[in-house]
């Protein structure tokens, strides 16, 4: 080979370093960040969303809404282009209310017997509005719990039939219990026992206190307000209206319905006994006795809306994958009932304007700067987080792209109060690749990163991108007096602070968005609690 001059071989090492970059993938360049990402940025940002104005971007309200199509003009303003035509994912929600035509009747060797709502039966809010009529069998705590050994459906064909259940779990009191001692775990669910009833084919629930653990064996069901002469006619919660997708009628029963169906109490006590004792199957078929129930249960729907940007990546295979970078949008709205004066505006600036307006201003970068990402990015702001996470609940159940090709979410959540200096890292233990890279990248941004290995990651819309094994990182500035309090508004938000954090998930993203590996996830536990 032709030996090189000394100016070409260093020329030549230049060209091979460029093609071992391009290789490995585009060198982002995390400089633009401080200069693009400020404080008087984020302060623009959280002064609107947590204005007055915005009367507390409660879910659904005009003032969220409102909110949703200022972020949308940000995003056109700045070249963040919409999810296949939209910038908008509508999260169908529903509320409930209990109408007049509820029916319970006990019908033993032909001749039946009407209940009284409220005094005998109460309906749950997660029952289905169907009408059964079907035959009877007990299924103990209704529980299917195969690594504690123990089904009590083990004896019994539940399909078609209406199953009776006790609340709570067997040996609840006792610190011994193969159910985790006295620590719930997920068997403990309405919800849960329903889903397992649905399995075994059950075409209705009634559910009752157990005599030995609770003092009363009422019925109490869902509090409604039309059975009530104080609660307020609106104290309905809302939820996504998937959940209304496998239900069958579920309703809570009071001591005149033990009775037809029992005996006694004591009877019902007994069998109760006979669990407790040993964890023993006592479940069967209730001999010439059915049940006709119909919960009366009218549902309104109202829509909210994730916000979605999308910034389409620069390789050709990598920009199939995604990089999500999302905050809640929504807050917990106003006081309804307040005195002249009085400030009554959950204003949520920390909470979570904080948060919105970072994820905007990472938009904001990575629309001005050069080299754009390899990965595509996507920016999601979450609609409905402070009603039980119901915007990422739904994404993640109505994905706009595979999950599967979803390499990270990075959750912004309160990211403007208490130390300057202090950040906390919540997903850790479960994302440590991701850990990692941040710890790498705060070199550049000099937090004190405070790392929790807890099992317990609930509480923001990372949640159940966790649960479908998404890598992510939740940012996090810590709890304060004003949480969920008029206080938190934006005079008291340290806006530098929250440009700091936005600048690290900057620098964050710019490395996953142009890296070709897939990151480790440390799946998450059954019994997992999901916090709010």
């Amino acid at each position: 080979m032709k030996k090189l001059p000394v100016s070409s071989i260093y020329i030549f090492f230049v060209f091979l370093s460029s093609v071992i970059a391009g290789c490995s993938g585009t060198q982002f360049s995390s400089g633009n960040g401080k200069k693009l990402i400020t404080a008087d940025f984020l302060y623009k940002q959280i002064s609107y969303l947590a204005s007055d104005s915005m009367k507390g971007r409660n879910t659904p309200s005009p003032q969220l809404d409102s909110a949703a199509a200022y972020i949308v003009r940000n995003f056109r303003d700045w070249g963040i282009q919409p999810w296949d035509g939209s910038y908008f994912q509508e999260v169908p929600i529903c509320t409930d209310q209990l109408g007049d035509t509820n029916e319970l009747a006990v019908i033993r060797n032909g001749a039946s017997f009407e209940l009284t709502i409220k005094s005998d039966y109460v309906p749950y809010d997660f029952s289905s509005g169907t009408s059964v009529t079907a035959a009877v069998v007990f299924a103990g705590y209704g529980i299917t719990a195969p690594e504690y050994n123990y089904d009590d459906y083990k004896w019994i064909d539940a399909k078609g039939k209406i199953v009776v259940i006790f609340r709570n779990e067997p040996q609840k009191d006792d610190s011994l219990s193969v159910f985790k001692g006295k620590e719930d775990t997920k068997y403990i669910s309405l919800k849960e026992k329903m889903k397992n009833a649905i399995q075994h084919g059950a075409a209705g629930m009634l559910v009752v206190n157990g005599p030995m653990q609770y003092s009363s064996v009422k019925a109490r069901g869902f509090p409604w307000p039309s059975l009530s002469k104080v609660i307020p006619k609106d104290a309905v919660p809302l939820h996504l209206c998937i959940d209304n997708e496998d239900q069958i009628p579920a309703i809570h029963i009071g001591e005149e319905t033990v009775k037809l169906l029992f005996g006694s109490v004591d009877s019902l006590r007994h069998l109760e006994a006979r669990i407790e004792k040993d964890l023993s199957c006592v479940s069967y078929d209730l001999p010439d006795t059915k049940v006709s129930m119909h919960a009366n249960i009218l549902t309104t729907v109202y829509n909210a809306k994730n916000v979605v940007g999308y910034i389409q990546g620069t390789d050709p295979v990598l920009s199939k994958q995604l990089v999500i970078i999302g905050a809640h949008y929504d807050h917990v709205g106003y006081k309804k009932e307040h005195k002249a004066g009085e400030d009554y505006i959950f204003n949520g600036a920390d909470d979570n304007a904080s948060g919105t307006s970072g994820v905007m201003s990472v938009a904001y970068a990575f629309s001005r700067i050069k080299e754009k990402p390899r990965r595509s990015i996507m920016f999601i702001l979450f609609a409905g987080e402070e009603k039980g996470l119901f915007g990422s609940r739904y994404y993640t159940t109505h994905p706009l792209h595979p999950l599967a090709s979803t390499v990270a979410m990075l959750n912004l959540d309160m990211i403007s109060r208490n130390s300057p200096d202090s950040l906390y890292l919540e997903g850790a233990k479960q994302s440590p690749d991701i850990t990692n890279i941040i710890r790498k990248e705060n070199k550049k941004t000099k937090f004190t990163l405070i790392v929790k290995n807890s099992d317990f990651i609930g509480g923001s819309d990372h949640y159940y991108f966790y649960k479908h094994n998404v890598p992510f990182m939740f940012y996090f500035t810590g709890l304060h007096k004003d949480y969920h309090q008029v206080g938190d508004s934006p005079d008291k938000v340290d806006c530098n602070k929250a440009a700091r954090v936005s600048r690290l998930v900057f620098y964050t993203a710019g490395k996953i968005s142009n890296e070709e590996i897939r990151y480790s996830i440390i799946p998450i536990e059954s019994d997992a609690p999901i916090g709010q």
